[in-house]
């Protein structure tokens, strides 16, 4: 039985706009109503949040350089796998979406929907069609304008580091943007 089927159940928060401006105030709200207790949950943003006024489809994302992204080749089968991370030569945003997008990489669409058969079809064609994956890409796409939850700016005790020592650690205390595709595993990519 995998966790989408299992009994558990994602706590969904739907925060008003006043409680959404406030980062750390909002995260201990929902931990005392138990959100933490499984490890995950899904916050929806107020309709008046807009994380990026220009909107996505601008030349700037486009042009970002997915660095050094790599392929993830699989070995094995019956639950016993080896994962191969092979760095790849960088590409555009652009061009990792037209990839992304191709037949080869697409999602199946014919089981999109049904995440019974999508993860099936996931354990059983792992090891053909390697994956490419950019992990580790420092940068925000949120307006420098915008406070509320802005990876860069959410008043939480790690911007202590960079305030009190100067110290800046990428991914801990600066963004970083993930790119993936259809089996494109997260958990499979090297650790800083």
């Amino acid at each position: 039985m995998s966790i989408l089927t299992s009994n558990l159940e994602v706590p969904v928060f739907y925060p008003t706009y006043d409680e959404f401006e406030n980062f750390s105030s909002y995260i201990s709200k929902i931990e005392s109503q138990g959100a933490h207790k499984i490890g995950l949950a899904k916050i929806v943003p107020p309709k008046q949040w807009i994380p990026r006024k220009m909107g996505y489809k601008q030349k700037s994302i486009d042009e970002t350089m997915v660095e050094n992204p790599i392929k993830q080749e699989v070995h094995g089968k019956d639950g016993l796998y080896l994962v191969y991370n092979i760095q790849q030569r960088s590409i555009k945003l652009s061009q990792f979406q037209k990839l992304a997008s191709s037949r080869r990489y697409v999602t199946p669409p014919s089981i999109s929907n049904d995440f019974e058969k999508l993860e099936k079809k996931y354990w059983e064609n792992l090891p053909s069609i390697a994956p490419i994956y950019g992990a580790d890409v420092s940068g925000s796409f949120y307006d420098k304008s915008q406070k509320a939850w802005n990876i860069n700016n959410l008043g939480s005790i790690l911007d202590d580091l960079e305030v009190e020592y100067g110290t800046k650690i990428e991914g801990v205390n600066t963004a970083y943007l993930y790119f993936g595709m259809w089996k494109a595993t997260f958990a499979w990519h090297t650790e800083d």
